[in-house]
């Protein structure tokens, strides 16, 4: 009697089991939209802690407050859980910028946060929705759905990362006329050596690259030779400029460009936020760093205005904003050894209005002024930074506070430029004239990130444009501009930099810029923002978010 008693509650207890489990319901859809993301390569998706959801949302509990409870909890989570597998910026750094959004003008935020809606994705979803709803009269989805997310995790074990899209071919680099000798890939043979791209590869060629790198260094001399030329250098340091930007308003080959002795075209800026890259070019006498260390002392060779200031070259620091903004002007001083007092405004105008509100001031009348103040100054050398946030997102007209297009800022930093150089030329001064972009303005989006987003360095940002001009020699221009297509970045100019020391080159009959440039420091593309790595490695590029795995980067 007592065994058919506790076989019955057995029973029961096996029946009130069934009555409980339930299906995904809603979450069927929210798992649906995941996978069509997923498909379109537009996710980061995390397979096993989505399985891990789903078993949290399927778990048969009874009817009553424990299964309320648990449903209230999934709703933070599953939101919580979506935002983690995309590629949006992570709270650390979403934290970090918060004191910078508070400066930001009203009408930008609303602007960009306007960018976040697709409204071919809203349609898509709608379509998704509708499906759903219809097909689920019929057809139990939760089954499909669990088995997809177990399929997911299956073919993910042991590996790295996987994409459902087929492999497409890397972003383009522009034509060059670059010679065989200076083409190249920096350590391509050592990532081969390495072997496939699992995590713990790709890791240790990371790790590889920056110990390389801590070894690396220009030789400056200790002092110059006596019959050493006079001439200045003057860096123009452009905010939001890439060749993808150039590209997609059609000013690639805008006519400064072909004023240009040498220009590299395959530079890497290594990050895509302002700060981060005036710390990379101030410290371009020394390899590449990891993003902490940026913020970190270095050792005093590694300065390039410093090691400057010791040959006789005054610095001088002049900029077409206050600096305020993100403590840019801060951060140099203490991060970027430049102690240099701005370069007042003086008789500049102003034709913007910065995405924080306050007046920028045209390039050439910037240029103008310094170059004013140079011809009354008595110091025999000078290095000079220049820093123009004109193309920065969010800028408008000064007088009419409407957006100013991209292409419109751009054309008119261009013209400056090239009527700059004119009037230098004319000047009779000795010139040496580098313009290195910041980073790129993100100007055309892609899977990871919406226009004007820049928390990624991916390569169409980190990949910008560097120009070197000669001001003031005697020997002729070359009719074209040697172009260096081998990976380089900021010690390849800081290299360039000891080699003109003397100034000869500006009394010299005939320049060898092929001599001069040949044998530049390489630097593979690898670049970093707080907590995000993207490099290439064996001609595919790849992305490491918060020390995670690494993952392809989507094409």
């Amino acid at each position: 009697m007592n065994n058919e008693k506790i076989s019955s509650q057995s029973a029961s207890s096996n029946n009130n089991l069934w009555k409980n489990w339930q299906g995904l319901s809603g979450w069927n859809y929210y798992f649906l939209v995941k996978f069509a993301l997923l498909w379109g390569g537009y996710l980061n998706f995390h397979p096993l802690e989505n399985l891990v959801f789903a078993a949290f949302v399927l778990f048969p509990l009874p009817v009553g407050w424990f299964r309320k409870i648990r449903n209230w909890i999934a709703i933070p989570v599953g939101i919580a859980l979506f935002y983690y597998d995309t590629w949006l910026p992570g709270i650390q750094s979403i934290i970090s910028l918060r004191g910078q959004a508070t400066a930001l003008s009203f009408d930008y935020i609303v602007e960009f946060i306007q960018r976040f809606i697709n409204w071919s994705w809203v349609g898509a979803g709608f379509a998704l929705l509708v499906g759903y709803l219809f097909i689920s009269q019929w057809v139990r989805i939760t089954p499909f759905v669990v088995a997809a997310l177990i399929w997911l995790n299956a073919i993910t074990i042991g590996e790295p990362s996987f994409n459902l899209m087929p492999a497409t071919a890397a972003t383009s680099t522009p034509s060059t006329n670059a010679t065989p000798a200076q083409s190249g890939s920096a350590d391509n043979t050592q990532s081969e050596a390495l072997g496939p791209p699992t995590s713990q590869n790709l890791t240790a060629y990371y790790d590889k690259f920056i110990q390389a790198q801590q070894n690396l260094h220009t030789e400056f001399p200790a002092s110059l030779p006596a019959d050493a030329q006079l001439f200045d250098l003057l860096i123009i340091n452009i905010c939001s400029l890439s060749w993808s930007d150039m590209q997609a308003v059609g000013l690639a080959d805008h006519p400064v460009w072909k004023k240009m002795n040498v220009v590299f075209d395959n530079f890497n800026s290594a990050t895509s936020y302002s700060g981060p890259a005036a710390i990379r070019i101030s410290r371009a006498s020394c390899g590449q760093s990891s993003h902490t260390a940026l913020y970190k002392t270095a050792d005093q060779r590694c300065y390039l205005l410093n090691n400057l200031a010791q040959l006789g070259f005054k610095n001088d620091l002049v900029m077409d904003h206050s600096g305020a903004f993100g403590n840019y002007l801060k951060e140099l001083r203490e991060y970027a050894g430049i102690q240099a007092t701005p370069l007042p405004f003086g008789n500049a105008k102003a034709e913007l209005i910065s995405f924080d509100g306050e007046p920028l001031y045209r390039d050439h009348s910037m240029l103008t002024e310094w170059l004013a103040a140079r011809q009354k100054d008595d110091s025999p050398r000078a290095v000079t930074f220049y820093n123009t946030i004109e193309l920065h997102d969010g800028n408008r007209s000064l007088a009419t506070n409407k957006p100013v297009e991209y292409k419109k800022r751009l054309q008119d930093l261009f013209d400056d430029l090239d009527s700059f150089l004119d009037e230098l030329d004319k000047s009779g001064r000795k010139v040496m004239v580098m313009v290195v972009p910041e980073h790129g303005a993100a100007l055309v989006g892609d899977k990871m990130q919406v226009s004007g987003l820049r928390d990624i360095p991916s390569p169409s940002i980190t990949h910008v444009p560097v120009g070197i001009r000669i001001i003031g020699a005697k020997a002729p221009a070359q009719q074209q501009a040697l172009h260096i297509d081998s990976p380089s970045s900021y010690l390849a100019i800081s290299e360039l930099v000891s080699r003109t020391l003397d100034g000869k080159l500006f009394t010299q009959d005939s320049i060898d810029w092929q001599k001069l440039t040949e044998n530049l420091p390489q630097t593979p593309a690898i670049s970093e923002t707080s907590g995000t790595v993207v490099m290439k490695y064996q001609d595919k590029t790849y992305i490491r978010l918060n020390n995670a795995d690494w993952v392809p980067y989507p094409q």
